[in-house]
């Protein structure tokens, strides 16, 4: 049995169904059972199990008769209450660890991120603790580091608004990052099951051709057939706003935006390994925003 853990996020949902999809047993940790997404999810075919990183011993009772960990718990989209970087990606992913390992389960696979980001803010800190902490345990890990999600960057979210003609870009827009879309991630999770390639193994993902931000924004108007209006946040502006940053969840968006700004683009060596066959952000984004 395989329990994922953020099953309820965007990604971990896809992971559940295409676990499913494989005739896996699956186990999904929710925190809420009569929630919509988690009964979407037993409609589905998943198993719930209600638990919370917070506390570890939910997390001892929900391990009980699981063989696989997969985490992709991540506290800057979806939010509950004490949820915080500290509680969730710090504390609570720590917390799954050491539970895993006591557990005598081997096989646990993290979805962490991209190894060109720099871990001098709170969510970059966390992630790096957490790769380190299954660097040096008996647990048969593998770290999927995956570079800017798709649906995340090209959103208004973070101010890529193209279905009203406004895209925030972060720096001058020039340098190149492999976005790749969250499905294709949930696909090398999957990949990686069974797969001794990626046995205690780092492995950075990205889509198969990096692009700057400009040339998604012309993507973008090529798909919507509307003008963009550009606001730049230059390099300079990002820094002085993270001097004066004092709240962890803002440090942690201001780092990301620093990193986009710098670019990061991913050798495509992993496709190969996990057997995956990406999607380029022309058909992406051609497809999502038309």
């Amino acid at each position: 049995m395989i329990l994922v853990v953020g099953s309820t996020g965007s990604l971990g949902t896809s992971v559940v169904r295409g676990l499913i999809a494989s005739h896996h047993k699956v186990a999904a940790l929710v925190r809420d059972a009569a929630g919509e997404v988690s009964k979407a999810l037993r409609s589905a075919g998943a198993a719930l199990v209600v638990g919370d990183l917070k506390y570890r011993s939910m997390l001892d009772a929900a391990l009980r008769g699981i063989d696989t960990v997969i985490c992709t718990a991540n506290s800057m989209r979806s939010r509950g209450d004490g949820d915080s970087i500290a509680t969730v990606d710090a504390k609570g992913v720590q917390n799954l660890i050491d539970a895993t390992e006591a557990a005598g389960i081997k096989r646990f696979i993290f979805v962490s991120i991209s190894p060109s980001i720099r871990d001098d803010f709170p969510l970059a800190a966390a992630k790096r603790a957490a790769e380190r902490r299954l660097a040096s345990s008996t647990l048969d890990y593998t770290l999927l580091q995956p570079s800017c999600f798709a649906e995340v960057w090209f959103s208004p979210a973070v101010g890529f608004d193209a279905g009203n003609g406004k895209v925030r870009v972060y720096g001058d827009g020039q340098a190149k990052v492999s976005y790749v879309v969250g499905e294709d991630v949930a696909r090398a999770v999957i990949a990686c099951l069974g797969n001794a390639r990626a046995s205690r193994k780092a492995i950075p993902i990205g889509g198969p051709k990096a692009i700057s931000q400009l040339e998604a924004v012309a993507l973008a108007e090529r798909a919507t057939g509307k003008k963009i209006q550009l606001e730049f946040m230059s390099a300079e502006q990002i820094a002085a706003a993270r001097q004066g940053a004092t709240d962890p969840m803002m440090q942690s968006f201001l780092g990301l935006f620093d990193y986009v700004a710098k670019g990061d683009e991913i050798p495509t060596d992993w496709a190969r390994i996990l057997g995956v066959n990406p999607q380029s952000m022309d058909e992406w984004i051609s497809r999502s925003l038309h």
